[in-house]
């Protein structure tokens, strides 16, 4: 019989650790929610909802909290969780898994006992547009599937006004940033709608308009056997917020746009609007995620999103990465 919790621990002190307090703080009123900076730097007074702050990882360990969300970058991620797991404490990865595959394969042996205490935040998939798309991919509302085209992109310089974006996690290939990584809960839900791809070819690039060490742009081109064929867009360039994927069936194309919240079913005889809630709270999705976490800690539940389904991302990044510096296509593992 599983027992409340009453600590939890967030390592990061960023934008998405803050969010991850906020949230485990509703959800957990009683719980003491403590923080930690993955630099090690002293979280001033205010500067989170926590409750408690710790001035190093090893002291926030020997804490020993009942789950901990790692929010660290990305190059830190697998580390920490380590640490974490191997103390008997459940933990929730923010994507990506990790910065490279070499980074996950330096440390595969010690997570692979752990892996069913392992949940990694592609939050994206309880978006309520993504599980609607979901379901009439599953019913087949437009037949036979062609080919998935999406297109992603946002003017770094306005995600988080408040801060010089060149400073951010996004914006520094040491931190684990570039679009490939940044934006990857494209590659999470594309596998997670449509399945697996047995070839890449990949195309980045850096613009030299924002002052950053990494991939600003990416153009990605994923096949398989059945003839599906993926088309990715993404970049740190567009002035205007973009998200969105469409699909060409056989009985028309499903426009899903991200950003409005809604889906379209575009047919020869006109348009119908299958799904809209622009409304939507999109803090909605975060607290989904943490719900089943703590389930998962609790022993109450198994990962929705599992270990291997961020290492499937990993993969392909890895493969996207070599097809970009060989310019030539890229086989991806079958399983």
């Amino acid at each position: 019989m599983s027992t409340a919790i009453s600590k939890c621990l967030v390592v990061g002190s960023g934008s998405i650790a803050r969010r991850h307090i906020a949230n485990l703080r509703q959800l957990l009123p009683q719980a003491d929610i403590a923080c930690v900076s993955a630099s090690g730097r002293a979280i001033a007074p205010g500067e989170t909802p926590a409750t408690v702050c710790f001035a190093s990882f090893d002291e926030a360990l020997a804490w020993k909290s009942e789950l901990a969300v790692v929010a660290s970058p990305a190059p830190l991620h697998l580390d920490h969780a380590a640490a974490l797991l191997e103390t008997g404490i459940a933990v929730l990865i923010e994507k990506p898994l990790s910065d490279s595959l070499s980074g996950h394969e330096a440390l595969a042996a010690r997570l692979a006992p752990w892996r069913d205490r392992i949940e990694v935040a592609y939050n994206l998939r309880f978006l309520s547009s993504c599980r609607r798309m979901c379901m009439l991919l599953q019913e087949q509302v437009a037949g036979r599937l062609h080919s998935v085209h999406i297109d992603l992109g946002q003017y770094l310089p306005d995600w988080r006004p408040g801060s010089d974006y060149r400073r951010n996690v996004s914006a520094n290939r040491s931190l684990g940033g570039g679009v490939l990584l940044e934006l990857s809960h494209e590659f999470d839900y594309l596998t997670h709608l449509f399945g697996r791809f047995d070839r890449v070819f990949c195309v980045t690039g850096q613009s030299g308009l924002l002052e950053i060490d990494v991939e600003d742009r990416a153009d990605i081109l994923l096949t398989r056997a059945d003839g599906l064929v993926a088309q990715l867009h993404m970049d740190f360039l567009q002035r205007k917020a973009t998200r969105r994927c469409k699909v060409i069936g056989e009985h028309g194309n499903l426009l899903w746009d991200l950003v409005g919240n809604s889906i379209t079913l575009e047919t020869g005889s006109g348009e119908k609007v299958l799904f809209s809630e622009p409304e939507v709270d999109r803090n909605a999705m975060y607290l989904e995620l943490l719900r089943g976490f703590i389930d998962l800690a609790q022993g109450r539940a198994a990962p929705r999103i599992a270990y291997e389904d961020g290492l499937a991302v990993l993969t392909m990044v890895d493969a996207m990465r070599q097809s970009a510096t060989t310019g030539l296509p890229v086989k991806l593992p079958s399983n």
